[in-house]
């Protein structure tokens, strides 16, 4: 069976660790009960061991379930979602991992069950969300259960990826992050969160530039980026509405209304920032299925 998941975007500014939305870039991976041990292929070398998470997902489920591991075959038939790229290829894996383990297996589980294993593999919900369920989700951990909503999304909005070539780990990223916040800081970051579902539903120009905004992890983390300024630089040039990273980084997520934005964005990037790749993408509404 094949497991088709999308990439998703977390944080969204504001949003630390709740915020996430779904994109039409998919990973299908191929699951195969095998008679016994592991085998993984279609990946990079340093993937293909017990570690790799989608392995790591179908065999915490199966626990789960007090049920015994067994042999698998796992095949990267495709794979649009680039690693280390704050494009949640790590919740991919495990998104993709959980749903094989329940439907191979025939365990009956709710996708409400799954999540919450999901979750558990991956710290937070805000990639395994969207990746699950798709669109723009918002979602919180309650001791070991985790929760999610979906939100609307307006169609009169364009996204654009900007992909760098060079990874930026998870690990990296939240090192830099302080440790404690002012109250001031967090009233600021609590008060756009509130607002960005709506901005994001309406297509509110005005009020999005406003909720975008972040005083929790981005100012930290946008200096690890390298070419970042530059790029936003360009966008605010070629009148973005708002920009944001992309989860962890290292890509950047900007939004705009003009459908020229991402023509120029392509043609500026390719002449001063070589390597880097400029998607419009196109959120997905349905989240990871079985195909």
């Amino acid at each position: 069976m094949i497991v088709r998941v999308p990439a998703s975007s977390a944080n969204l500014g504001p949003g630390f660790d709740s915020f996430g939305i779904a994109w039409k870039l998919y990973n299908e991976i191929r699951f195969e009960l095998a008679e016994e041990g592991l085998s993984i292929s279609g990946c990079d070398e340093r993937y293909r061991g017990e570690d790799n998470l989608a392995c790591v997902a179908f065999t915490r489920v199966l626990q789960s379930c007090g049920r015994e591991r067994c042999g698998l075959r796992i095949n990267f038939e495709k794979t649009e979602i680039p690693v280390s790229r704050g494009l949640g290829s790590s919740a991919a894996l495990i998104t993709a991992g959980v749903l094989a383990a329940n439907a191979l297996c025939d365990l009956g589980l709710e996708k409400s069950e799954l999540f919450d294993i999901a979750t558990s593999v991956e710290g937070h919900p805000d990639n395994i969300a969207p990746a699950m369920f798709g669109g723009l989700t918002v979602s919180l951990l309650d001791g070991e259960h985790a929760v999610t909503r979906r939100f609307p999304l307006s169609g009169s909005l364009c996204y654009i990826l900007l992909i760098p070539p060079f990874e930026l780990s998870t690990a990296l990223s939240r090192s830099v992050m302080p440790k404690e916040i002012g109250m001031r800081d967090a009233v600021f970051n609590l008060s756009r969160a509130a607002l960005l579902p709506r901005a994001l539903a309406d297509g509110d120009a005005e009020l999005l530039r406003l909720a975008l905004d972040d005083r929790l992890h981005q100012p930290y983390r946008f200096r690890l980026i390298e070419g970042a300024d530059r790029a936003s630089a360009f966008a605010h040039a070629f009148g973005a509405t708002g920009m944001c990273i992309s989860g962890a980084g290292s890509t950047l997520l900007c939004i705009a209304e003009d459908p020229g934005f991402c023509p120029q964005m392509k043609t500026a990037m390719s002449a001063e920032l070589p390597g880097w790749r400029v998607i419009e993408a196109q959120p997905d509404l349905t989240g990871a299925v079985i195909v």
